[in-house]
Order: C-alpha cells, then structure tokens, then sequence
C-alpha cells in the first residue's frame, strides 16, 4: 500500500514581514506604555492581520491602507474607530520614516471619517444615576468606593484600578488621591466626601497596595470593574449597557447641569480637546439629567 504525499495546492503561504517591516513594528511600540501600548498594538494588530489576508507586506501604498478603512467602515464600524485606527497607522509610519525605513509615509493623505461631536454614549439620567449610587452603597465597599470614583470624581476605569492607597492624602481637610493621567501626568484631586468615605471602608486596615482588589488578591483590572458596574446597575433596576465609562459621562453631564463652567469640567476630566467634552454639552441638551437647580452636591455628599 502506498501512502499519498498531501497536497499543499490549496495551502496558501502567507508571506512574513521584512526585518525592517518587524523592526518598524517593535521600535513605534517600545515608544509607548500601558494602555496606550496596548490600543496601538490592537490597531496595529488589526491592520496586520488585513494586511496578510490579502498577501500584502506592511509597507503598503496609499490605495491599501484607504482599502482598509472602507474595510472597516463596510463592517459597520464607528468613524471614531475607523479614525483611531488611521491614526494609528499614520504615527506607525510616521515613525518608519524618521528611521529612513521608508522614504515617504503611505498614509500621508488617506482620507479619515469626518467625525461629528454629538456623544452617542449611554447617558443616565439624575434618578438612573442617584439609583446606580444608592445600589451601590447597599453593596460591599470596594464596590460603592469603585462607582463612586467614576460617578462623583470622573475618573478614568484605568486611573481608577491603578489607584493605590499610599497616595491617599488630606489637604486643608479634603480626602485627597494622587493619579495618573494620560500621557503619564501625575495630578492630586480632591475627593467627594461620599467618595472618600466609600474608600476608607473599601481599604478598612489595609496600609498598602492597590485600593481595589480583586477575588484572587491582585489588582482589579478594567474588566473586573466593568462586571462591578454592571452588577450594581442591574441591582438598581437599570435596564441600559451601563460601563464605566457611562459613569463618567454622567460625572461630565451632570457638573455642566450643575452650571460648572465648561473649561472648569474640561479640567476636571482631564480633557486636552475642548471639542470632546462639547460633545457632552450638546448631548445633554437633548437627555437633560434633570432641573438646573438639581444638585450634583446632594449625590456627592
């Protein structure tokens, strides 16, 4: 009996990247940390992976990154999504260029999804949100601490998790907590007083580590902050997606509501583009949270 050779006539051999094309790749990345890594490389990842499908290299021409955009915006994704990713590819090239491992940057002139600035974000209103906080405080403190952080102060999920109780502080009589920001800028905020109460039950005789812990004893990550949130708004009988990030979207409405200046709430959220917390602005002027004389003060007291 003889044994037939498989067949390799419908195998298709992707072709791999040059060596400058995987250099190009490691030395944008190495640029950058944390979760900015992290979105590059997804992105990165994702234009990589289209790239091979179709036996392309990574130095690519114009027409295939604009090819991979309408991809994109074929699979119904966002045009903010589409944008990020675009913009993505463009520093990645940027940078191959600054090395001289391209002469010019493909994605120099790709046209970009123009982006309106109307938030189409899941909004909760002022008794969704009152219900969301007094859910949460029936509930274990770490979890009322958590909500509490992104609903009353605005944080970030990730500047959240990432906050450690050695730099929980007083000044003139304010709880205080040093995070940091985007870009890695390190800023004190002042706590609301609900907040800071929920952290010190939350942290109970713990002089060290992380604020939020998870079950298996290490940080608490995004994901494991994102079921706490979601728990808590099923807890309070809210039938939206609720996220942590619909949390801090209340925290931007509802200080505007309140009548705190744009500016001042660009600060606070730590916003380097006035336009995207207009988008905010314009959005709740169509889901109002309530009566301007509704006090965002009675939530965080």
């Amino acid at each position: 009996m003889t044994t037939a050779a498989p067949s390799t006539a419908l195998v298709m051999i992707q072709p791999a990247f040059t060596d400058a094309e995987r250099l190009a790749l490691a030395g944008f990345l190495a640029g950058y940390r944390g979760l900015t890594r992290e979105a590059y490389a997804l992105d990165l990842r994702q234009f990589t992976s289209w790239c091979r499908a179709r036996s392309l290299g990574l130095f690519v021409v114009r027409a295939d990154i604009e090819g991979f955009a309408r991809d994109l915006e074929a699979r119904g994704r966002a045009r903010a999504t589409v944008t990020r990713r675009l913009c993505t590819i463009a520093g990645f090239y940027k940078y191959a260029v600054e090395e001289e491992l391209l002469d010019h940057s493909p994605a120099a002139h790709v046209r970009r999804p123009r982006l309106d600035y109307d938030s189409h974000a899941v909004a909760l209103d002022r008794n969704e949100l009152g219900a969301l906080l007094v859910a949460a405080g029936l509930g274990p403190p770490p979890e009322h601490g958590l909500i509490s952080l992104l609903a009353l102060n605005g944080l970030r999920v990730s500047e959240a998790t990432g906050a450690d109780i050695e730099h929980l502080g007083l000044e003139r009589g304010h709880r205080t907590l040093i995070i940091t920001r985007r870009g890695g800028k390190v800023v004190t905020i002042p706590l609301a007083p609900r907040t800071a109460r929920a952290i010190d039950l939350a942290i109970g005789e713990r002089t060290g580590g992380p604020v939020f812990v998870a079950p298996d004893g290490q940080r608490l990550d995004r994901h494991g902050a994102g079921r706490i949130v979601r728990k808590a708004a099923r807890r309070a009988g809210i039938g939206k997606a609720v996220t942590p990030h619909t949390l801090r979207h209340a925290f931007i409405t509802a200080a505007l509501d309140a009548g705190v200046p744009l500016r001042d709430v660009q600060e606070a959220a730590c916003r380097a583009d006035p336009r995207t917390t207009m988008r905010y602005d314009n959005s709740r002027k169509l889901h109002r949270m309530g009566e301007p004389n509704s006090s965002f003060r009675e939530l965080a007291a």
